[in-house]
């Protein structure tokens, strides 16, 4: 599994590390730098070690992707802003003119794009839009659209009328596109909702082909599920280290891993982490031999946001009080991973999914 790679993937795991390791740690911790400033020395050593790139070709694998995002998370610097560049997703293969007003820009970081997929719960009907000659036009609302406000176009899941849902381009600085509310959340990300009222934009703002816009941003999605999964593998190896290094400090009543009982708590995070790793490196390697793994997907998210949000509370009550100080590893740690069992689906909703997989279309493996 995890340990059985190619010379290759071996090769870009020291990459990752010496990045980590070398200049990523530094930068986490140095209290002088804006969150701007660190932004932008963060991607440039990402460019410079060869990983900025890896999330925005097709090119790449499922397997190169976990490998990276997981070793930089365990050591503790996979969430910092600028490791990859921007994702292109849904309009990773568009032709003209979405290639050269969109897609290079995003890629360059001149553009930043946003995925509006969900609605607001008080929303009167999904996002909708009707065809006036060579223009959609498009009303209602998204909300949890990642980035907040400033954002340059949204790729958002809108319902065309006589043809079904599609993926549409929408730029933020048309008319009739406004932000409802701006708003943070736990794990320190920023968001945004927005407000479409009778927004025209191109027909060729159509990503792909009529009504098939809810299978490229499920394809979307999945991918992004097994993202959250490789962070937590790798946060949760990170939070194991750290901790071990507390229970073998020495102290006058001798050292915290001397106890039995400390001892059966921390094997018990090294079990959960080992079975969160090998589901995660199996479902990228069906992934890479072009299996269908929108089920995997999800119970690969599901299993190790929840292990790791298992040992980051273990973590807690392992080091004690101290964990829960604003500032301290754990207490961020537990903010960031508190969020990953809602982030790209609540993880019960997702229990249900992969059950309405098998019962009902025959599809999910063990």
């Amino acid at each position: 599994m995890p340990d059985f790679l190619s010379p290759e993937l071996l090769a870009l795991r020291e990459r990752a590390e010496q990045l980590a390791t070398g200049t990523l740690i530094a930068l986490r911790d140095d209290p002088a730098l804006t969150a701007q400033q660190r932004r932008d020395r963060v991607r440039q050593a990402s460019q410079a070690a060869g990983l900025y790139g890896l999330t925005q070709s097709e090119e790449v694998s499922a397997l190169s992707l976990l490998v990276a995002r997981e070793t930089l998370a365990s050591h503790g610097v996979g969430h910092l802003e600028g490791c990859f560049g921007a994702d292109p997703g849904i309009i990773s293969a568009v032709g003209e003119p979405l290639r050269t007003s969109h897609l290079l820009p995003l890629l360059a970081g001149d553009k930043r794009a946003g995925f509006a997929f969900t609605e607001p719960a008080d929303a009167e009907r999904p996002t909708w839009a009707r065809v006036e000659g060579d223009e959609l036009v498009i009303t209602g609302r998204k909300s949890y659209v990642t980035g907040g406000p400033d954002l340059s176009f949204l790729t958002a899941l809108v319902e065309v009328e006589g043809t079904g849902p599609a993926m549409v381009v929408i730029d933020t600085d048309r008319p009739g596109v406004s932000v409802e509310r701006v708003f943070g959340s736990l794990d320190g990300s920023r968001h945004a909702a927005y407000r479409f009222e009778a927004v025209h934009v191109p027909i060729t703002h159509a990503v792909g082909k009529p009504g098939d816009g809810r299978s490229r941003a499920l394809a979307k999605i999945s991918s992004v599920r097994r993202t959250v999964a490789a962070d937590c593998v790798g946060t949760s190896a990170w939070l194991i280290n750290l901790v071990a290094e507390v229970l073998k400090r020495p102290r006058r009543s001798g050292a915290l891993a001397e106890h039995e009982r400390v001892r059966l708590r921390f094997g018990q995070m090294r079990i959960t982490a080992f079975a969160a790793r090998s589901m995660v490196y199996r479902v990228a390697q069906l992934a890479d031999a072009g299996q269908d793994v929108v089920n995997e997907s999800i119970a690969a998210k599901v299993f190790a946001s929840e292990a790791a949000d298992e040992i980051v509370d273990t973590a807690i009550q392992l080091v004690g009080g101290e964990a829960l100080v604003t500032g301290h590893p754990l207490e961020s740690a537990v903010r960031r991973l508190r969020a990953t069992r809602l982030v790209e689906g609540e993880n019960d909703t997702l229990r249900v999914n992969v059950s309405r997989g098998f019962l009902d279309l025959g599809k999910g493996r063990l």
